[in-house]
């Protein structure tokens, strides 16, 4: 059982894309910098540490980079049963499932994004990373300071990060030390990120995430604010809502994902910190993190040959004896009448996206569509799902 796992902010660096500035998936870079109307590939290539720290750039960069990376392991035709994100990464996830259209996610990430840097602005807070302490104690070091600070991020045993007024994050880090925790840093943002500073980024997006159209999806994504899978499109505007100012349990989301039977996590983005939370969180977890090029023959090697997880044609994702269709570009899909239960063969026509013709790659009884008719779809969004017959 494979979970994929998607970073958020912080993982950014400087130069991240250049590894993949020649690779096909790059072709998602080009398409959301003309949906967000700004070049995303400059940012991926040329901005500083500074730049790249703006919560405007560093959600939207992180998004994209990690979707691209996705793009390029789908490529090889490796799936996972689920998928998960850290904070802004469970954004990335639902685009990972096709709960999200990827045109969405940007304008959702950057709505997001913007609304978090105003919040920020509005009433500033800080952040600050406790390490070697565990999470009941930190608890007690936030209430000692009796302030406003909280915790914000569960990441995984001895490792908890706390957020509020920078005079709340300084109290309750001397509690901390005083507790025994081994190290108390501060973190670079620009706000209280998942407290009850983002209210105001909570109202702004809410009314945003409810027009994405989050969609249900075949593979769970499982939920940083209740550490449970969901497949139905239509809890995810709650969710993600109170995900803004509700801590992060990500400790938690590895645990439930172990409970569901998976053994195997991998990292699809920039950065390679979830990993070694995955280690510290599930006993026996086998790891990989996949953030360039060269990161994809590991992730071969590392799935060890799996017939039934590598190495299916381009265009084809397999869950055991199901088979997704996906769209070859953006453009409005047209289906063509096929009714549920029939069988099709290979190269049978399923509709069009735009001027594209849709067909089948493999021979299977047509399930249901899964993009509906005038639907606005985006390259390898899921159109059809099939069963092996």
């Amino acid at each position: 059982m494979l979970a994929f796992t998607f970073p958020g902010q912080g993982s950014q660096r400087p130069g991240m894309g250049r590894p993949w500035a020649d690779h096909e998936s790059w072709e998602l870079v080009d398409e959301a910098s003309e949906v967000a109307g700004r070049d995303v590939g400059k940012l991926l290539l040329d901005a500083d540490a500074d730049e790249l720290k703006d919560t405007r750039n560093a959600q939207l960069t992180t998004f994209v980079s990690s979707l691209m990376v996705l793009d390029a392991v789908e490529r090889l035709g490796i799936d996972a049963n689920y998928c998960a994100g850290h904070s802004l990464g469970e954004y990335t996830a639902l685009a990972a499932t096709g709960a999200l259209g990827f045109q969405e996610g940007v304008l959702l990430v950057s709505e997001r994004a913007a609304a978090m840097h105003d919040a920020g602005t509005a009433q500033p807070g800080t952040m600050a990373a406790v390490l070697g302490l565990d999470d009941d104690q930190v608890e007690v070091a936030c209430n000692l300071a009796d302030a406003e600070v909280w915790v914000a991020n569960f990441n995984a045993p001895g490792q908890v990060v706390i957020a509020g007024s920078f005079d709340g994050v300084e109290a309750a880090s001397k509690h901390a030390r005083e507790l025994g925790a081994k190290k108390v840093m501060a973190l670079p943002v620009s706000g209280a990120f998942h407290t009850s500073f983002m209210a105001a980024a909570r109202d702004r997006l809410r009314d945003a995430i409810a027009a994405a159209d989050i969609r249900d999806a075949e593979i769970p994504v499982v939920s940083n604010v209740d550490a449970k899978p969901h497949d139905q499109g239509s809890e995810w505007t709650a969710l993600l809502s109170a995900q803004l100012s509700s801590p992060v349990r990500w400790k938690q989301c590895l645990q439930t994902l172990a409970a569901l039977g998976v053994t195997e996590f991998a990292e699809l983005g920039p950065g390679g910190v979830l990993t070694g939370m995955a280690k510290r969180s599930v006993v026996g977890a086998r790891t990989i993190s996949v953030a360039t090029p060269e990161d994809l023959d590991k992730l071969l090697e590392w799935v060890g040959g799996d017939t039934a997880a590598v190495m299916h044609p381009e265009g084809e994702h397999l869950f055991a004896v199901e088979r997704l269709v996906v769209s070859p570009s953006a453009g409005i899909f047209t289906p063509v009448a096929i009714e549920s239960g029939v069988l099709i063969d290979v190269c049978t026509l399923l509709g069009h996206v735009g001027v594209h013709e849709v067909r089948s790659p493999f021979r299977g009884v047509l399930q249901s569509f899964i993009a509906v008719d005038t639907e606005r779809v985006t390259p390898r969004q899921p159109i059809a799902w099939l069963r092996s017959d």
